[in-house]
């Protein structure tokens, strides 16, 4: 790329990583406290993103095809089929996936690209599900459902500065592969949730 080119794509990370950090800690933050907080003046946001929403879509679609690269990466290993689950959970953690589900559920319109998206990560998680269970290795009645919300719970804790949240995370996300690696444990409480519940909360 040119230079110029070049500064305009290192802006534009500058902007989505921001806003990530910005919209986490407030999804009613306006635009401009997320151009401050990437150090980049408010007409190089507007240039890049027409609209507070726009930007919205734009990182929950950058989410969607993170995640997506990370679930087809664990279903690529042919290792052993618990630590490419475990490990697929803990880069889901590192990368942010589910930390703007709930704060940013409802705020911008879902294309119909990002809904056939879903889709595919909904069936890729549950291919990977199949396979650890099939291994004997994760407690039976784990479904989709229960990955996005334990993600989401995760991303919740925000305790300390960056260092200490992400260890902490950490700690957590331990325990609880802990007992999803618990096989004939007594059932669980409650179907988990289903594709529809989960995808009904994007509807603004």
């Amino acid at each position: 790329m040119s230079g110029r080119k070049a500064q305009a794509a290192r802006n534009d990370e500058l902007i989505k990583e921001a806003a990530r950090a910005v919209f986490t800690a407030d999804p009613g933050a306006p635009i401009s406290a997320v151009a401050e907080h990437a150090g980049v003046g408010i007409s190089a946001l507007y240039r890049r993103y027409k609209s507070k929403e726009d930007l919205l879509q734009k990182l929950a679609d950058d989410g969607m095809d993170r995640y997506l690269a990370e679930v087809r990466t664990a279903l690529d290993d042919d290792g052993d089929p618990w630590q490419a689950f475990a490990g697929f959970m803990r880069r889901c953690l590192d990368i942010g996936a589910g930390s703007l589900t709930m704060r940013l559920a409802g705020s911008f319109e879902v294309s119909e690209e990002m809904s056939r998206k879903g889709q595919e990560i909904h069936l890729a998680t549950k291919r990977l599900l199949e396979r650890t269970r099939a291994a004997g290795a994760l407690r039976p009645e784990i479904e989709v459902g229960d990955i996005s919300v334990i993600l989401e719970y995760l991303h919740g804790i925000r305790i300390g500065d960056d260092a200490r949240m992400n260890r902490l995370q950490h700690r957590y996300l331990a325990l609880m592969l802990d007992a999803l690696h618990l096989t004939g444990e007594a059932e669980l409480p409650g179907p988990p949730p289903t594709w529809p519940e989960l995808r009904d909360r994007y509807d603004a």
